[in-house]
């Protein structure tokens, strides 16, 4: 099954490999996977009287509102005087620390084994190694995710680096707060074809949101600084910071005073709208007959004032995939989700609406749909909230991409479980050869053709291999308490819920299409 199967219940999640959810609160709400059974209201319940004004936080506009650290202070004790000199890795970790970050993804090479020295020398950072750098970056997002703080990955230099691209380029479209270090080849190799070198800043300058390439050691205070801000404020998303080896190893004092220099960026942050623009707004809504709320992953850290708005106005809420969390599915106001996998009412609300009211959204029900996160970004989730149980609802095609980080979360001994949807196939492309393309099976396949009645591969071999608890579900009598036995487990568990291939993720809009074409009905086995 691949990154667009369906769950077990007839909600379609268009990447359940991302679908993953902690047990224990969190900044950010889990994704549900359940189908409210309730019926909604098209026009509005009775509104009160709607007054709106507006205040942003004079110190940052950030989306993300990280929840604060606390330190041990006797771990925060300076390694270093504040006059002696240390090697650039050294103050760039010190700098990480000085931005409250606990925990990193970091695969060491060539070009970055400098930071590694300096990590271990670190008493507050955590290193949580991966075994594979795109790994590393989905955990950085599982855990910015999770937790609404900025997330840290480091590579080194070459195919280090370009093994973040996927991880990067999904974060921005997905507003993710994630920092990204990699190590570089020395300055005067640079431009040299030199062994592992890639010219990653030009290579990501489209998918960050912004990044650095640092040719002077006593930038790197500043960079960092500046680094985090960007990826956390306005809309937030990554930023990448290349660092040559020779800067890692370069002595230096740092200027922990600098200031950033971001003139234009900071200019064009968001200001608060005038009162004019707000009244205009609240006459639209007063006005309006079938108002619906379109909410989108801005709205996250803003449940409350989202659910507060909800409880004046009335107004029905559709969700993007990104924004499930930020206001309860429970709620009779709720349409759940909407666009191409979306609820029948959800489309149908917004398609017949008077007026749209777009919160924290960019007009896209989906992003990047990269293959091979939920397992890694349940990972970072559960780094992020110790002692919570993460669930990664993952389909086969999507969990054999990542299947090494079933050493990382053993290792860490982490309390990550494993709904693993295997149908032996790529299940979205199949729905799709299904409906167009007369089920004509194209390379989607996944098992052994010699072998068709065996399941392969055997994904318990994998957990077995790397001392996880794992067992297989066949029957659907038996589901209930295998997915039972399976939180009860201590640690990570693996449970193989094998499903057919026939089942497809409905309803459906069709590319290109629009409400009028959706499907709702029909498997593999219907000819088309």
């Amino acid at each position: 099954m691949s990154t667009m199967a369906a769950a077990a219940s007839s909600a379609a999640i268009p990447n359940p490999s991302s679908a993953f959810s902690t047990a224990s609160s969190t900044t950010r709400s889990p994704l549900s996977i359940l189908r409210p059974s309730f019926s909604f209201p098209l026009r509005p319940s009775p509104r009160q009287s709607l007054q709106i004004s507006c205040s942003t936080n004079s110190k940052s506009t950030a989306a993300a509102s990280p929840s604060v650290t606390t330190i041990d202070p006797s771990l925060s004790i300076p390694r270093f005087s504040p006059d002696e000199p240390r090697k650039g890795a050294d103050i760039l970790v010190e700098a990480l620390e000085r931005e409250g970050v606990t925990d990193v993804f970091a695969y060491p090479g060539g070009a970055s084994m400098e930071i590694h020295q300096a990590l271990t020398r670190s008493r507050t950072i955590r290193n949580v190694l991966p075994r594979h750098e795109q790994g590393g970056v989905f955990a950085a997002e599982g855990y910015a995710r999770s937790s609404g703080k900025p997330g840290v990955c480091i590579a080194t230099s070459g195919p280090g680096a370009t093994n973040l691209v996927s991880g990067l380029a999904d974060a921005l479209l997905d507003s993710v707060p994630l920092v990204a270090i990699t190590g570089q080849v020395p300055r005067r190799m640079i431009g040299t074809d030199a062994f592992q070198e890639t010219p990653i800043v030009e290579v990501t300058r489209s998918i960050t949101k912004h990044n650095y390439l640092v040719l002077d050691v006593d930038d790197i205070p500043r960079v960092v600084k500046e680094a985090f801000h960007l990826a956390t404020s306005g809309r937030p998303g990554p930023v990448l910071i290349d660092i040559p080896k020779d800067i890692q190893q370069q002595l230096a004092v740092p200027d922990w005073e600098c200031e950033m220099k971001l003139p234009g960026y900071l200019a064009r942050l968001p200001k608060p709208p005038c009162q004019s623009n707000l009244e205009v707004i609240t006459r639209f809504i007063s006005e309006s007959k079938k108002p619906v709320l379109y909410v989108g992953g801005g709205c996250l850290n803003s449940s409350q004032e989202l659910s507060k708005f909800v409880e004046l106005t009335g107004i029905p809420v559709a969700s993007t995939l990104m924004g499930l969390g930020a206001f309860p599915v429970s709620d009779e106001l709720s349409l759940s989700m909407l666009g191409m996998h979306g609820t029948v009412y959800a489309n149908y609300a917004v398609e017949h609406s008077d007026l749209l009211l777009a919160f924290g959204v960019r007009f896209d029900d989906r992003g990047l749909g990269a293959m091979g996160f939920g397992l890694p970004a349940a990972m970072g989730a559960a780094v992020a909230n110790p002692g919570a149980v993460v669930v990664d609802i993952d389909g086969d095609g999507s969990f054999i991409m990542n299947v090494q980080e079933l050493a990382t979360i053993r290792v860490e001994n982490l309390p990550v479980k494993i709904m693993l949807l295997n149908n032996q196939h790529l299940g979205m492309v199949v729905q799709w050869e299904d409906r167009f393309y007369k089920a004509n099976r194209a390379h989607t396949y996944l098992g052994d053709p010699s072998r068709e009645s065996e399941i392969f591969p055997n994904m318990l071999k994998f957990a077995e291999a790397c001392g996880i608890p794992a067992s297989r579900v066949t029957r659907i009598a038996d589901l209930r308490a295998a997915i039972q036995k399976m939180l009860d487990t201590p640690g990570p568990y693996l449970l193989d819920v094998i499903v057919p291939h026939q089942e497809h993720v409905l309803p459906m809009i069709p590319s290109g299409g629009s409400f009028k074409d959706v499907i709702t009905e029909g498997d593999g086995r219907t000819k088309y």
